[in-house]
């Protein structure tokens, strides 16, 4: 990998980096080392629990692709993958969107509302 280009995976709620962050908060092209961005909209409520398992999973992803070349294609595919655990973490009701959040665009799916009525 060319150092001076920065390989980047971005969705709307994942943005991981082939880079590190510098002292002065700038990404630095790395082929070594992936930073992860999480939600960069905060368009969801999270908990330490559900960031932990973004994390690990993250890992997993990371560790799996261990033996192949640090691409595009593979880091959009890390990405994507992540992106649609953050759907399942939010269909499972482990986090929440963000009503305060200046982006409410519910871009995975409606919130669900419960309608308070007793069975």
């Amino acid at each position: 990998m060319d150092k001076s280009m920065l390989l980047k995976s971005t969705t709307r709620h994942i943005r991981v980096f082939a880079a590190e962050i510098n002292q002065g908060g700038e990404l630095v092209p790395s082929n070594q080392v992936l930073t992860l961005d999480i939600d960069p909209d905060n368009e969801f409520n999270w908990n330490e629990d559900t960031l932990q398992k973004v994390y690990r999973k993250f890992d997993e992803l990371v560790e799996a692709s261990s033996n192949v070349e640090l691409t595009d294609y593979n880091l959009r595919r890390i990405g994507s993958d992540l992106e649609h655990y953050v759907r399942s973490l939010l269909q499972k009701g482990e986090i929440s969107y963000n009503l305060s959040s200046s982006v409410n665009n519910y871009s995975m799916g409606l919130p669900q509302v419960s309608s308070g009525k007793a069975l």
